[in-house]
């Protein structure tokens, strides 16, 4: 009986294909648009998440200056810098501590023969490499006699490789960073943009005493990168880190620091926790789409069971329950929204695909709010094809078969 059932729903559908295509737009729409707003802002999550990773796998962030309140946020400058001692007493003193990089740097211009280019200067010593989690392309390391030195050597981020050398192998060159020659020594593997839209690759690197020395002309340290130790509580080195500093730097029990320790895992919980909430609101949006479908079938139903008047009367003539004929509109209803559901998860494959290339974010599809958004289109057409449903089964016989 069920079977027989199933079979009138597909005929009945047939015979107004175009309009049971119409009808169930909505539901398509709305599947394909809840699957393509999860998938995308899965992907958003991830690409978020990996590119604050790429600053380092745990990787503390500590600068002078006090946090600023408001909407500009950033330190203030007016605190005095670190000093060769901050360091070795982070690595020497902080549990949990694996690489401290002090880092200084200045926007200075790069130039070769007629070309040059500005960029972002660092001065660092070879654990700024291990910090931030970056191989090498080509070349080598600084050498310990060329850190201990201030040798003028350095090493270039892919992008300035590019504008300086273009395919030109670039390992031996000397260029000159403003009036300094220096030459190059390594190349560093491309990283891209991250979350902010920063190329990564625009950067210079050079041993931090030779920065100090031939472009700063001081000792300072503008700010040190952390690493975490695999098995250590990130906020928990962070609070040692503090502790250690306000000791040094002789900040009393109650004065606010005159420094800030980042911590980037901070910044990921708070990046993708608002990716997920705006994917969840998006995403009830797009659902609305599921309950306007399902008003469409529910009034084509309805149509349908009018123009079907003579045809339920000669049912119920001829032996049919009401059961039968509520089943038969009930099911007609349900296949309707199951066709809307497959060819809109299809749909919403296809968009988060092409979504995912043209926003630069990985293809991450979640197969449970697909299977979700399937099941919810079917129970659209429960609910929304009841009522035509129960309408065709109390339908009178007699006055039916009056029915033109």
């Amino acid at each position: 009986m069920l079977w027989n059932a199933v079979l009138l729903a597909f005929s009945a559908i047939r015979r107004n294909l175009m309009r049971s295509c119409l009808t169930v737009l909505g539901i398509v729409i709305g599947v394909g648009a809840v699957i393509l707003m999860v998938t995308l802002g899965n992907g958003a999550t991830q690409k978020v998440t990996a590119d604050i990773s790429s600053l380092g796998a745990s990787t503390l962030m500590v600068m002078p200056g006090q946090e600023r309140r408001g909407m500009g946020g950033g330190t203030r400058e007016e605190a005095r810098p670190f000093e060769a001692d901050d360091v070795e007493a982070l690595r020497g003193e902080v549990a949990g501590v694996s690489f401290v990089a002090p880092v200084t740097s200045s926007a200075m211009q790069v130039i070769i023969g007629n070309a040059n280019y500005s960029t972002t200067v660092n001065g660092v010593d070879n654990q700024y490499l291990q910090v931030r989690n970056w191989t090498l392309a080509s070349g080598r390391e600084f050498s310990d006699n060329e850190l201990a030195a201030g040798a003028a050597a350095c090493i270039l981020g892919d992008t300035v490789r590019k504008e300086l050398f273009g395919d030109q192998d670039a390992i031996g060159a000397s260029v000159r960073l403003q009036s300094i020659s220096c030459q190059v020594i390594g190349l560093l593997a491309a990283k891209g943009q991250s979350t902010m839209g920063m190329d990564q690759d625009d950067l210079v690197l050079v041993p931090l005493k030779m920065f100090q020395r031939r472009v700063a002309g001081n000792t300072d340290i503008s700010s040190l990168m952390i690493g975490v130790r695999e098995g250590s509580v990130s906020s928990t080195v962070a609070t040692s880190v503090e502790r250690l500093l306000r000791e040094r730097r002789r900040i009393q029990p109650g004065n606010a620091s005159d420094f800030v320790v980042r911590d980037p895992q901070e910044l990921i919980n708070t990046l993708t926790g608002t990716t997920q909430m705006m994917t969840m609101l998006l995403s009830a949006v797009a659902a609305v789409s599921l309950i306007v479908g399902g008003i469409g079938i529910m009034n084509i139903m309805l149509v349908s069971v009018t123009e079907r008047t003579r045809e339920i009367g000669i049912r119920l003539a001829i032996g049919a329950f009401d059961e039968d004929v509520m089943a038969q509109f009930l099911i007609e209803a349900v296949v309707l929204a199951g066709f809307g559901g497959i060819a809109g998860i299809l749909l919403g494959v296809g968009a988060s695909i092409a979504g995912a290339q043209l926003l630069g974010v990985p293809f991450s599809l979640d197969w449970r709010i697909a299977a979700i958004a399937f099941a919810f289109s079917g129970m659209v057409g429960i609910v929304f094809g009841f009522v035509p449903a129960r309408r065709a089964a109390q339908l009178d016989p007699i006055e039916a078969l009056r029915h033109e």
